[in-house]
C-alpha cells in the first residue's frame, strides 16, 4: 500500500502592512494547523488580508515591575497586548502564546485593549503602601500603536500621572505622542516626564517592511524636534541594530536625533527569543534572500554561536567582535554629537500626590 505524502506547503508570501507574512503556533500549543487546497480556490480572487481585530480586557492590576539588571526601570503600564505596528522584530512576539494565539500574525492582528487601565492606575497609586518611582509606557508593546487613536487608553493613563504629578517615561516609534503635548509640556516643567523615540534606519523602504505600521522613520525624527521645542527632555533609542541591514544607519540617526533635540541615545542588538527566531528568517528569506544567511551569521557570531542568548548584560548587547564594534561606533558617534548614553534622566519624586479615590461620604474635607 502506497503511503499518502501531503503536498508540501506554499512558501510564505509578504503581506502589504504587515510584519510578518505566517502564523505559526505558539510554543504552547498541542496542535498543529495547515492550510490545504481543496480545489474551489480561484485565482482571479485575491486572498483577504488580515484585518485588525480588538477585543476588551478589564486588567486585575496595570502596573507591572521587573528585576531585570539590565532593564532601566522597575516599573511599567503595557495598555495594549498585542502591537499594530507588526515589526517583524518585536521581542514581545513571544508574549502571545500565552494566550494561544501566535506570535506571527496574530499579534499584530489580535489585539487586547485594557479599557480599565486609568481605573486600575488611579486605584494602585491611592494604595498606602504604593512608593512612587517612575512608570514606564511601553516598555512591551507601544502604547502609542494606531488603535491608541481609538481607545485612548494612553492618554487617560498620562492624564492621571499628570494629574497626581508622578513621573513618566515614554518609549515609542509613533508621531502619535505629539497630541499629548498639552500634559506633557506642563509635566516636563516640573521634572516628571522624558520621551525616547525608537528610530533604527532612516530609510522608508525598509521601515515599510520591517515596521510597517510605525510611524515612518523622517517623521519620527520630526517628532523628535516638536517635542523639544515644547521643552520636553527626549532622547532617540537606535533599538534595535539589526547587523547588515539596519547597522550602517547607526551613525546618521544619532546626528540627525541630535540636530532635531535629542540629548540622550541607547541601543540595543536584535534579540531573537523563543518564536522570533522564525519569524525573523522568513522576513529575511522574503526581503534580503541574498544576504539571509550572512545576516543569521552574523547574529550567532554576538550570540556565542546560537541564534538567541538570554543571559542579563548580553542579551541586549551581544557579545564578540562585531558587537564590540557597534558599541564602538555608538559611543564615538555619541561623543561627536554631544549624546549622553545614559538613559536614566532624574525625574522628581517628590511632587507626587495620590489620587483621592471617590467616597460614598462625598468631599467632606
Amino acid at each position: 500500500m502506497r503511503k499518502h505524502h501531503p503536498d508540501p506547503q506554499p512558501p510564505p508570501i509578504a503581506i502589504k502592512g504587515r510584519g510578518t507574512a505566517s502564523n505559526p503556533e505558539g510554543r504552547f500549543e498541542t496542535l498543529t494547523r495547515t492550510v490545504e487546497d481543496d480545489g474551489w480556490s480561484r485565482e482571479d480572487v485575491e486572498p483577504g488580508k488580515p484585518k485588525t481585530e480588538v477585543s476588551i480586557e478589564q486588567a486585575r492590576s496595570i502596573i507591572s515591575r521587573n528585576d531585570s539588571p539590565d532593564i532601566p526601570f522597575n516599573q511599567s503600564i503595557n495598555p495594549y497586548r498585542g502591537c499594530e505596528h507588526g515589526c517583524n522584530y518585536c521581542y514581545a512576539r513571544p508574549s502571545h502564546a500565552y494566550l494561544n494565539l501566535s506570535p506571527g500574525l496574530d499579534f499584530e492582528t489580535r489585539l487586547f485593549a485594557k479599557t480599565n487601565a486609568a481605573e486600575r492606575l488611579r486605584i494602585e497609586l491611592a494604595r498606602p503602601a504604593y512608593v512612587c518611582e517612575p512608570i514606564t509606557l511601553g516598555a512591551n508593546t507601544d502604547a502609542y500603536q494606531p488603535i491608541e487613536r481609538q481607545y485612548k487608553i494612553t492618554r487617560a493613563l498620562v492624564q492621571v500621572l499628570h494629574d497626581c504629578d508622578h513621573p513618566l517615561t515614554i518609549i515609542t516609534k509613533n508621531a502619535m505622542v505629539e497630541r499629548d503635548l498639552d500634559l506633557l509640556a506642563p509635566m516636563a516643567q516640573r521634572g516628571l516626564v522624558q520621551v525616547m523615540i525608537s528610530i533604527n534606519a532612516l530609510d522608508n523602504r525598509l521601515a515599510s517592511t520591517l515596521e510597517p505600521r510605525a510611524s515612518a522613520p523622517h517623521r519620527r525624527m520630526r517628532a523628535i524636534a516638536n517635542l523639544h521645542a515644547a521643552g520636553v527632555p527626549c532622547g532617540v533609542l537606535v533599538s534595535p541594530v539589526i547587523p547588515a541591514i539596519t547597522d550602517r544607519h547607526i551613525e546618521q540617526v544619532l546626528s540627525e536625533a541630535a540636530t532635531a533635540g535629542a540629548r540622550v541615545a541607547g541601543y540595543t542588538v536584535l534579540r531573537l527569543p523563543h518564536e522570533l527566531k522564525t519569524l525573523f528568517r522568513e522576513w529575511l528569506e522574503l526581503h534580503y534572500p541574498d544576504r539571509a544567511e550572512h545576516v543569521m551569521s552574523l547574529i550567532r557570531q554576538m550570540r556565542g554561536g546560537r541564534d538567541y542568548d538570554a543571559r542579563f548584560g548580553k542579551r541586549m548587547k551581544g557579545e564578540g567582535v562585531f558587537a564590540e564594534m557597534i558599541a564602538q561606533r555608538f559611543a564615538l558617534a555619541c561623543k561627536r554629537h554631544g549624546l549622553s548614553r545614559s538613559r536614566e534622566l532624574i525625574l522628581d519624586i517628590s511632587r507626587f500626590r495620590p489620587p483621592r479615590l471617590p467616597s460614598a461620604q462625598g468631599e467632606l474635607f
